[in-house]
Order: C-alpha cells, then sequence, then structure tokens
C-alpha cells in the first residue's frame, strides 16, 4: 500500500535510509542524519513536496520524496526524486509505483520537469530511471568524493508534462494535502495497478 509519510514514520525512514549512507555511494552523505536533523529535513521538504511511503503489514518497505533541484524562482517547476527501499523489496516493482505515485502527485501539483542525480556506475538505478522514462542529459565526472575515491554523477531528465506556459505556481504539498480524498483515490489506483 502506498500512503502519505507522516512525521512517526521518520524514525523508520531514517532506518531504511541510513544504510544507504554507511554502505553506498548512492547517497553523498558521510555520515547518517542524527533523529533530529531528519525530522527536520521531512519538514522542511513535505512543506511543498510529497513524501509517500509503501507499507506491508505495518512495516515501511520503501519511500519516495521530491526536493528542489536548484534554489532560484525560475526553477520552481523542477522537481528530484528521491527514493530508498529494504533490500526485502528489491525485485517486486515497489519502486516503480513509489515513482508513478511520486510523478502523479508532483505533475497535479503543477511541477513540470523532473531531474535525478544518479552516482555514475550504479547500473541498476540508470535501468531504473531509463524504464520510468529518464533520459540521460549530461555526466558530472568527479565531483563526489566518498569512501577513498572521485565519484561522478549522471544527470537525467523526465517531463512530467510538455513544455507549456504555467498560469500559477506549483501547488505546496502542505496546500496541497487539503484535499486528501483526492490524494488518497490517486494513491489507492497507483497501489493497486
Amino acid at each position: 500500500m502506498i500512503r502519505v509519510a507522516t512525521r512517526a514514520d521518520v524514525p523508520e525512514i531514517l532506518e531504511i535510509y541510513a544504510p544507504y549512507v554507511v554502505n553506498t555511494t548512492c547517497s553523498f552523505e558521510y555520515e547518517p542524519p542524527t533523529l533530529d536533523a531528519f525530522y527536520e529535513r521531512f519538514a522542511s521538504i513535505t512543506d511543498r513536496f510529497p513524501w509517500i511511503v509503501w507499507e506491508e503489514d505495518g512495516r515501511i518497505l520503501g519511500y519516495a520524496y521530491a526536493s528542489a533541484p536548484f534554489s532560484r524562482a525560475a526553477y520552481s517547476w523542477c522537481a528530484e526524486p528521491s527514493i530508498y527501499l529494504r533490500k526485502e523489496s528489491w525485485g517486486r516493482g515497489v519502486a516503480k509505483k513509489l515513482y508513478d505515485a511520486l510523478e502523479e502527485l508532483l505533475r497535479q501539483q503543477g511541477f513540470q520537469v523532473m531531474y535525478s542525480l544518479i552516482t555514475e556506475g550504479n547500473e541498476n538505478s540508470l535501468r531504473f530511471h531509463e524504464k520510468c522514462g529518464y533520459v540521460l542529459k549530461t555526466v558530472l565526472p568527479n565531483c563526489g568524493f566518498k569512501f577513498g575515491r572521485w565519484l561522478g554523477l549522471v544527470w537525467m531528465e523526465k517531463r512530467l508534462k510538455t513544455v507549456e506556459i504555467p498560469s500559477c505556481m506549483p501547488v505546496k504539498w502542505s496546500e496541497f494535502m487539503q484535499d486528501g480524498q483526492k490524494i488518497s483515490d490517486i494513491l489507492d489506483s497507483l497501489s493497486l495497478s
């Protein structure tokens, strides 16, 4: 089941994220954030962007959220997705369903462009993004240093809408959340598909 993440989920979400920081180059953080710092991150992100989880039998198996790839006002229609899963949920289609739901929520909010930054050499993530409709835009070689080596980033893009002149700014998630039925309908339809 896909549902909107809540503040109460933050400790379990951090439990999923921490091994990616400690054991992989998927995250360029060196140390997992403290629980207090992660609460702050969650609050900051969910003011503007959705954060959703995949839950089975009361346990979160994965989550996805979007954040701002750039800070200037002209980039307000852009979003950067992130997704992290427990190892036991790999290969079950959870990632695709979470991404589909996240993209639909962002589309409904008014976002038009998604940018994903993937560590060079992470072939599973690159293939996943290609299957989800992302296209390669550029490679940023040797821009991150972790585990004693330089790492590049692959920059991929997906258009959620045709490039159009927007009539208004994307709706902030904190405002979009006011229509709980609309969100439930979107997530329910994508959880079952």
